[in-house]
């Protein structure tokens, strides 16, 4: 999207975001892929509070660069782990989030995808991460208009934050 085409969207009150991506892309997660979790997961102070109250930080938590993410884990399995073998600590033989499904929670950087989120002159900037192009399953096979659900990608504490970039991985 040309920077002419950029767009503010008011996303909570008082919290706008600088939308730069086509608004009639959609987004849903697909069964099998599980891409956006062969990564570190970055982990912002609160989600570590909210983590902390759901599973044992000394063993599913790194540190990398003076930054917490999830653990990544050899898998002993084929399916649902990177090219390494290993994938996110929480992401089950089945595919899906042990976070999500267990505990109805997932940290910010699991809402965020498949979108790319910076800092510029003050506003929250919001795109499509440029490897989920090349990547994610997920893009444009359904109803689901990402501009149109932007609170369910964009937690609200990334306003709050001073450098919530996520291009930043382990």
């Amino acid at each position: 999207m040309s920077a002419d085409a950029t767009r503010r969207v008011e996303v909570y009150p008082d919290r706008e975001a600088v939308v730069e991506f086509d608004p009639d892309l959609t987004f849903e997660c697909v069964d099998d892929c599980t891409w956006c979790c062969h990564h570190g997961v970055l982990l912002y102070d609160r989600d570590l509070l909210e983590l902390a109250q759901r599973a044992n930080l000394a063993e599913t938590t790194t540190d990398f660069r003076g930054e917490k993410f999830v653990t990544r884990e050899e898998k002993d399995r084929a399916d649902h782990v990177a090219d390494d073998g290993s994938a996110c600590a929480f992401l089950r033989e089945d595919g899906l989030c042990s976070l999500h499904l267990e505990e109805d929670w997932k940290p910010a950087r699991c809402s965020v995808f498949p979108l790319g989120v910076w800092l510029e002159d003050g506003d929250l900037h919001v795109d499509i991460r440029e490897s989920a192009h090349e990547h994610c399953d997920g893009l444009n096979v359904s109803e689901r208009r990402v501009i149109d659900n932007l609170e369910a990608f964009l937690p609200e504490l990334l306003w709050d934050l001073e450098n919530p970039d996520s291009e930043r991985e382990l």
